[in-house]
């Protein structure tokens, strides 16, 4: 568990300019419109409504914000491709997006947003394009991973990671499912690495408490004979 749960919106823009000096580490979260992106953000904040989601693809059209307690920001960036965007505001979003990706210095790596079921589009591999000569790390979540079957997931990701390739080693992939919590906690693990975040402890109700004894007690309760009074619940 990572302190992503702790994210709070802290502003959406339009324009650059309106971004927060760029003084502290941040995450960029990019893709085609309805890949699961804003799924992706809620479900590694462990959040329900954190991140915007809607069944209409193209919503999200301002760079949105969420602030974690180090002062770390996760970036929802607009989804890119719907034809239904018009053209001006579709410019106005390659422009900036390209500027802000090639020129944000307090930008880590991005995290890239592919549906598992269609990846490597032609806009995800110019995204690629635009982001892999920063050198900076981009990791793919391959999200709707519980649409596949296990050997069709696994082929997948199999061939994402070779399509990869061509981008150089700092490029990685691993299946995701907000779903299902299909690698939620391997996606926390990278994210957090980025920022400089220390996993947190496991919270207490997944780690064995120990009775007087020193014996590890099992977090179910043991069957109560007739007549015992009722045991109140472990925490």
């Amino acid at each position: 568990m990572t302190r992503f749960g702790q994210a709070a919106f802290d502003r959406a823009v339009h324009e650059l300019a309106d971004l927060p000096p760029p003084a502290q580490p941040e995450i960029a979260f990019a893709g085609r419109s309805n890949a699961g992106k804003s799924s992706a953000i809620n479900a590694i904040a462990h959040r329900r409504k954190l991140a915007f989601t809607s069944k209409t693809p193209g919503r999200t059209q301002q760079i949105v914000m969420f602030r974690l307690p180090g002062g770390q920001y996760l970036v929802d960036l607009p989804g890119y491709g719907y034809a239904k965007v018009p053209d001006d505001l579709r410019r106005h979003w390659e422009r900036t997006l390209g500027q802000y990706l090639a020129t944000r210095g307090s930008l880590q790596g991005l995290a890239l947003i592919m549906d598992a079921r269609h990846p490597m589009t032609d806009l995800d591999r110019r995204m690629l394009d635009w982001f892999a000569p920063t050198g900076r790390p981009i990791h793919v979540l391959l999200t709707k991973a519980d649409k596949l079957g296990r050997a069709e997931a696994t082929r997948t990701l199999a061939s994402v990671r070779r399509a990869l390739a061509k981008w150089g080693k700092q490029c990685t992939a691993q299946l995701f499912s907000s779903t299902s919590k299909v690698g939620i906690d391997e996606a926390e693990g990278v994210l957090a690495g980025w920022l400089g975040i220390e996993p947190e402890p496991l919270r207490a109700a997944t780690q064995p408490k120990k009775s007087p004894s020193g014996e590890a007690r099992a977090g179910t309760r043991r069957p109560r004979a007739k007549g015992d009074k009722h045991e109140a619940e472990m925490p």
